[in-house]
């Protein structure tokens, strides 16, 4: 009978372990596609600015639709010339993933 209690107790440890490994893995997902997100809508903000993509929409009306087709929203962008900065976000499990980027020409 001790023997039984025993295994129960290992296997529910193993098992919360698991989930919280796996709430984890998830969330560390959730971050890195909101980071690619931020750094396709930033880079497509900036080509649209300088004209290397043409186009007629407006340069943080196109990293809105680049955000949106990675599975985050755009909630912040701004142009310095040819320069995007851009902030995107999404939630996992109720709590937002945010990620800024910036884009623009090489300086010097």
């Amino acid at each position: 009978m001790a023997g039984t209690a025993l295994a129960a107790g290992v296997l529910t440890v193993a098992a919360a372990l698991s989930l919280g490994l796996a709430a984890v893995g998830g969330a560390c997902v959730t971050a890195q596609r909101v980071a690619g997100a931020a750094d396709a809508a930033a880079l497509a903000a900036a080509d649209t600015a300088s004209g290397a993509v043409p186009g007629t929409d407006a340069p943080c009306t196109v990293a809105g639709r680049v955000a949106t087709a990675a599975g985050a929203a755009l909630t912040g962008c701004t142009l310095e010339g040819f320069v995007a900065t851009v902030e995107v976000q999404a939630a996992y499990a109720g709590l937002a993933a945010v990620s800024r980027a910036r884009a623009g020409p090489p300086e010097g």
